[in-house]
């Protein structure tokens, strides 16, 4: 695949699965903005290992969960870069993903579900809002949003993180619905617990193992493994695929 000449907006792309996702699409020429939220200094070296990936990268803080801070990261990187041709939602609210220390049902309260829907939802509502009269003046442009096999597959009943994630899946098909006749894709890639991310970091491993034994390739994701498939569903290799909803979880959900 390649990305030259394209710019990339990676949010919550400071480390973990946005890192792995910016560093693969700069290994492929783009050049890679690199959204964080509080940690400059992660962001920072994701942008250094996007640079000697063979691409370029900048860093680029703000809260994307905050209407107008996505509007103005949306301006920098337009300021900085000229366009923004692929946009990868992956930012959302810290979660610890940990089956034994998790909140039932009875513990959660409505406020548990909107902090997860703001994140994930509403993130992903802001930036694309924002972006999208630059996707609208060239007629294309691609939209990934990061979502999880837990909306196929809800091993473990997070029920804020998951809710919200599906209702990611919903936005995402409206939009793609709305936007393919304007030229813009919009899909989804599904994963399943990667390890090792800050969010994962928790989770017990006789857990993990738990999950490998029930994964038909025995193993779970890693980050670098989500990073391939957001770059085909951003390439003209999936030029004729919209509303879709991509798993990586080693073939534990099939569909």
């Amino acid at each position: 695949m390649d990305f030259r000449g394209k710019v990339v907006l990676v949010t919550g792309g400071g480390r973990g699965i946005g890192a792995a996702i910016a560093r693969a699409f700069a290994g492929e020429g783009a050049l890679v903005a690199v959204n964080y939220l509080r940690d400059a200094e992660a962001a920072a070296a994701t942008v250094q290992a996007c640079r000697l990936a063979g691409g370029d990268a900048f860093a680029v803080q703000a809260d994307v969960a905050v209407a107008d801070e996505a509007a103005r990261l949306v301006d920098q990187v337009v300021a900085e870069a000229g366009s923004i041709d692929v946009l990868v939602n992956n930012a959302f609210r810290p979660y610890a993903f940990d089956p034994e220390q998790r909140k039932t049902f009875g513990e959660l309260g409505w406020g548990d579900y909107q902090a997860q829907f703001e994140g994930a939802v509403g993130g992903a509502h802001h930036v694309t809002r924002a972006a999208l009269p630059h996707f609208l003046r060239k007629a294309q442009g691609s939209i990934v949003n990061i979502v999880t096999n837990l909306v196929e597959h809800p091993l473990v009943p997070y029920h804020d993180y998951t809710t919200a994630k599906s209702a990611l899946v919903g936005f995402s098909r409206n939009l793609a619905a709305e936007l393919g006749p304007l030229g813009v894709r919009v899909n989804c890639v599904a994963p399943g617990l990667v390890y090792p991310t800050s969010a994962s970091a928790s989770t017990r491993a006789r857990f993990r193992e738990d999950i490998m034994a029930a994964t038909p390739l025995r193993r779970l994701a890693r980050p670098e493994d989500v990073a391939g498939p957001v770059l085909f569903l951003a390439s003209d290799w999936s030029g004729f695929m919209t509303g879709q909803v991509l798993f990586v979880d080693g073939g534990l959900v099939m569909r």
